[in-house]
């Protein structure tokens, strides 16, 4: 085996293996001890972060940022990757801010300079942009780690209804819209909750809680695990071109409502959705005006009805 394959084959060793010996590694790849302790100056020289320990139970462990090794990747996949990262940055807060900004920058360094020129003409050809919104969410790394190690988390939590403090244990963190979200288990509902991330202030890990085995529960499933019985009630509206074309540019809180399209590009919308976003989707339907023609169910009707009133009688 060549000296730069052997480099190779031990820094993927060295990475899945975290803690060896000397003897362990000279046996692994049949040379000496003296070959494999040169390698591992040099894999040391290159940026791989060892750390040797001395005495009879001593040798050497991989710390925990670890370098990954050579990945090849084609014009096209770099170019891919890229933009990936790229498109990111619309994000004010994420929960691997400083590593991504990093990651980017050691990639487009290293590309050809060719390829570099195609990425400059690519920025202003092509984006992924994300509604700007106020406040960031300032404690994404944290709760993503909560998520993945089974951690209770206390939190100020500022809802509509005031700031409390709450403990819980985080499922993972999404982003929509713009905002980021975090289902939990709530220990004060005794029950699962969305928060929304920009609303939480002075979070730390609770290390005096107990968490809940919840490994089996993640971001595709959580809802089915909450105690509370979801109310879904039946929507017809009929729409437009134009509400057709509005409905599908819109933001919506949660999964877009399923649109039925005819022939001349008209349609309509029929689907159960939660009855506590009746009051949302009253003034979203009221903003399409003539485009929009609800036909049940009639809370929404009268929802809507009791908006128009009310902004009626502001200016009579």
């Amino acid at each position: 085996m060549s000296k730069s394959k052997r480099l190779m084959e031990l820094m993927m060793t060295v990475n899945r293996m975290r803690k060896f010996t000397v003897n362990e590694l000279a046996n692994q790849f049949g040379v000496s001890s003296r070959t494999i302790l040169r390698d591992l100056q040099e894999l040391s020289e290159l940026g791989v972060p060892l750390y040797s320990e001395v005495g009879p139970h001593g040798g050497y462990q991989v710390l925990k940022e670890r370098i990954l090794p050579p990945i090849a990747f084609t014009e096209e996949e770099a170019v891919a990757m890229f933009f990936a990262s790229h498109s990111l940055r619309h994000y004010p807060s994420l929960p691997f801010e400083t590593e991504s900004s990093s990651a980017l920058n050691k990639f487009f360094y290293y590309m050809p300079g060719d390829v570099r020129d195609r990425i400059d003409q690519m920025k202003n050809r092509v984006d992924f942009f994300a509604p700007t919104r106020q406040k960031e969410s300032q404690h994404l790394s944290l709760l993503l780690e909560a998520a993945i190690f089974q951690q209770v988390i206390r939190m100020q939590y500022d809802s509509r209804d005031g700031e409390s403090c709450r403990l819980i244990q985080p499922v993972g963190i999404y982003a929509s819209n713009g905002f980021w979200y975090c289902p939990a288990y709530c220990f004060l509902r005794e029950d699962f909750r969305l928060f929304r991330c920009d609303r939480m202030d002075a979070v730390e890990i609770a290390e005096d809680a107990s968490p809940l085995d919840h490994r089996h529960i993640h971001l595709g499933n959580w809802e089915s695990f909450s105690k509370r019985q979801r109310k879904d009630v039946l929507f017809y509206v009929e729409l437009t071109k134009i509400g057709v074309q509005r409905c599908e540019a819109e933001l919506w809180p949660a999964h877009a409502p399923r649109l039925h399209l005819h022939p001349d590009g008209s349609g309509w919308m029929e689907q159960e959705v939660p009855e506590s976003e009746i009051s949302y989707f009253a003034h979203f339907f009221l903003s399409l005006g003539k485009e929009a023609t609800v036909i049940k169910p009639q809370a929404l009707i009268d929802e809507m009805k009791q908006i128009l009133r009310e902004v009626l009688a502001k200016y009579e």
